[in-house]
């Protein structure tokens, strides 16, 4: 074989190993492609999840609210307090609460012996704000369907006790339970004479769910941040650190002698 046909095999054969390379390259670049073109798509898949769950969130949280209806016996400022113990009490108690609450429960659950011992002595007024932050920060409308019961169970005369009933029964912070309202009119059951078909309706059809929204834009208004807020004379006694059931009946029996 001549030295010039030796050349050109050997320039063949580094002309394809050339090519073979080209083509592994090429194979490589494309694997890599789809690999990240995967990528981006279930990121792009995960976006597009993200926000449809963050406007599913969105929706749930906000109320379809109609007019505004107080509940019966409302009173203060636009009928947005619901009143509990006697109108000619020295003391006044204001209590800003979210049913899904978990300090609001702890509080009731610590002063509701004293509470109920100074309002039916004729000694202490409370009046009840009702609002949503709960659905706001972790979503849903649980607190929003406990207070528009809570109304319609004041309409009925019974505020106190389902009130009560509401808390000694709350879910978990994170259970959005209270958005059910068969589960609202079945703890209703657990208060005398509550649960009837006015109840029910107003229940089930949201009669004050406009009320409790316009309850929640005061409770911003006036500038408070955290449930519960617990008002006397002014004063947000839940931000003592020294405060107890006994001073406070300390300062309520005070302020009746006085």
């Amino acid at each position: 074989m001549s030295e010039k046909n030796r050349d050109g095999k050997r320039t063949a054969r580094e002309r394809l190993a050339v090519e073979r390379e080209k083509q592994k390259s090429a194979e490589k670049r494309r694997r890599t492609l789809i690999v990240g073109a995967s990528v981006v798509c279930v990121l792009a898949l995960a976006a597009v999840i993200g926000v449809i769950a963050a406007k599913a969130g969105k929706n749930k949280t906000s109320s379809k609210a109609g007019p505004v209806v107080a509940p019966s016996g409302a009173q203060g400022k636009d009928g947005l307090a619901i009143p509990v113990g006697k109108d000619g009490a020295k003391s006044t108690l204001t209590i800003w609460e979210d049913f899904r609450c978990p300090a609001c429960q702890a509080f009731e659950a610590a002063y509701r012996p004293t509470l109920h011992e100074l309002t039916d002595a004729g000694k202490l007024r409370i009046d009840y704000h009702l609002v949503r932050l709960i659905d706001g920060n972790l979503g849903g409308t649980g607190s929003l369907r406990a207070a528009n019961a809570a109304a319609c169970a004041q309409d009925a005369g019974k505020f106190r006790d389902y009130h009560d009933v509401l808390y000694a029964n709350q879910p978990k912070e994170t259970d959005d339970a209270f958005a059910s309202n068969d589960k609202l009119i079945t703890l209703a059951g657990k208060v005398g004479g509550l649960d009837t078909p006015a109840f029910r309706k107003c229940v089930n059809g949201g009669t004050h769910d406009g009320w409790v929204d316009r309850s929640h834009k005061a409770f911003h208004s006036g500038g408070f941040t955290g449930t519960p807020t617990v008002l006397l004379g002014g004063k947000n006694i839940y931000q003592d650190q020294t405060m107890s059931p006994a001073k406070l009946r300390q300062m309520v029996e005070s302020a009746n002698r006085g």
